[in-house]
């Protein structure tokens, strides 16, 4: 994008405005230490070209899954993209993609989002689907919102082992809702399914699980359906797509609401989005939904024909009517998970589940096989993540194999703090054979030498 620079005359006009007196009373929310200095990077006088090159300098040290091996995982993934997804999606009519505001909105769009909603109910074993939500996160936070809404109640219970980052952004949208959000205690690496009955009562509106959970660890989706007796109680679940297709479907467990992030059906990491939210429920809560959902039709020459048939947010109707204050989908994202769920098909999707769990489970064995590594959750099932517990400073390990271009996992006591020394690691269908050989003997190799490297 061309350097486009804006005048002292300019400045000054934009800080008159909005009522600041400097460019640094407009960004004191900034916190200091994040902020450049007196350091420059545009000296006076440099020309287009020369800020140009500059760009490009300070870009190429962005390194990224094509530089390194990836074991990261946690909610986004290094999944193989077929290049047709891409080709797809950059052709213009899909390109400049409109956000169905109106009902009249073209026939293209409405199709790839209708079969957008077919296929990702399916995955999750649901009724139905809405035409997505911003990320994994707002899915979760807005699954939270339609329970307190369908309910009529004020408390949710969400498992310890969601994913904590995820947890705040429910509660980020929760506030100044009259909520009470109650955490149910971790117990092995999974949901203490005990504690979680001691505290469901009748004011529950609904019970939050992520499956597999932030550990990795694929919990016990019925044993939490057969504890909630309380017919108006919720189960919601936060559930992996890709793992969806080879473990048990979580509407096959009882879910009422089920979401999920689908960053890995089609869309690259781009250092964290744009992302994909996915969101499917029961029938029967249609009406508490939030964002918009496609239908298909038959028109009057008996040509199928695709409608947007229901959209209830603030737009269309009274506010205090409205299920959320959403006001778009993700429409780019959702061309690129439609055009790689068609491209796989409901095989190659399995494929992509199979090899990852093959895969993770021959790292994970070649790994807790070292002195100094052991399995943090043993004889736990997982699919394609697993935490491991080094005997000695994990985030050294974990620096020492980003020298060698590997991205070794996630440090849990990031969002644990009393998970010292735990490492997530994933694996997915790109990994190979010598990724992962070469990834153990530089973990041997490091607690060889006592972790000093």
């Amino acid at each position: 994008m061309p350097y486009t620079p804006h005048t002292e005359k300019d400045i000054r006009q934009m800080l008159d405005y909005l009522g600041y007196d400097s460019v640094d009373r407009l960004f004191k929310d900034i916190p200091a230490k994040a902020r450049f200095k007196k350091e420059r990077l545009l000296q006076p006088g440099i020309s287009e070209l020369e800020v140009m090159r500059l760009m490009k300098e300070l870009s190429a040290k962005n390194k990224t899954v094509d530089d390194y091996i990836c074991f990261m995982g946690g909610g986004a993934y290094d999944r193989f993209i077929p290049a047709a997804v891409d080709h797809i999606l950059s052709r213009p009519e899909f390109y400049t993609a409109y956000t169905p505001y109106q009902p009249e909105v073209s026939q293209g769009t409405l199709q790839h989002i209708y079969e957008f909603q077919t296929m990702i109910a399916r995955i999750y074993g649901m009724e139905v689907a809405n035409a997505s939500m911003y990320d994994g996160a707002s899915a979760l936070a807005e699954a939270a919102i339609m329970a307190l809404h369908t309910t009529k109640r004020k408390k949710l219970l969400i498992s310890s082992t969601v994913n904590p980052y995820w947890i705040r952004v429910v509660e980020s949208y929760l506030y100044g809702f009259d909520a009470e959000i109650v955490m149910i205690d971790e117990k092995g690496g999974e949901t203490d399914y005990e504690d979680l009955a001691g505290k469901l009562d009748d004011r529950t509106a609904a019970v939050l699980l992520q499956y597999p959970n932030a550990l990795g660890i694929v919990e016990e989706l019925q044993k939490v359906r057969d504890r909630i007796t309380d017919a108006k109680t919720l189960f919601i679940v936060m559930a992996d797509p890709v793992a969806s297709v080879f473990i048990k479907k979580p509407g096959d467990c009882g879910a009422d609401i089920v979401v999920g992030e689908g960053q890995q059906l089609g869309i690259p990491l781009s250092f964290g989005g744009p992302y994909l939210g996915l969101f499917t429920f029961r029938e029967k809560f249609i009406r508490q939904a939030p964002g918009r959902i496609i239908g298909m039709t038959k028109d009057r020459n008996g040509k199928r024909g695709f409608v947007m048939t229901y959209q209830t947010r603030e737009q269309h109707i009274r506010r205090e009517k409205a299920t959320s204050n959403i006001c778009t989908n993700q429409g780019l994202m959702t061309v690129a998970a439609a055009v790689y769920l068609s491209l796989m098909g409901k095989a190659g999707l399995r494929e992509v589940a199979e090899q990852s769990h093959k895969k993770a489970y021959y790292l994970y064995r070649q790994l807790t096989a070292l002195p100094g590594i052991e399995a943090s959750y043993p004889d736990k099932p997982f699919v394609n993540e697993f935490s491991v517990t080094v005997k000695g400073d994990a985030g050294a390990l974990k620096a020492y194999l980003k020298k060698k271009h590997f991205l070794a996992g996630i440090l849990l006591e990031h969002q644990y703090p009393g998970k010292k020394n735990e490492l997530l690691i994933a694996v997915t269908e790109k990994r190979t054979r010598d990724e992962m050989d070469a990834f153990v003997r530089e973990c041997a190799s490091f607690l060889k030498e006592g972790g000093e490297k």
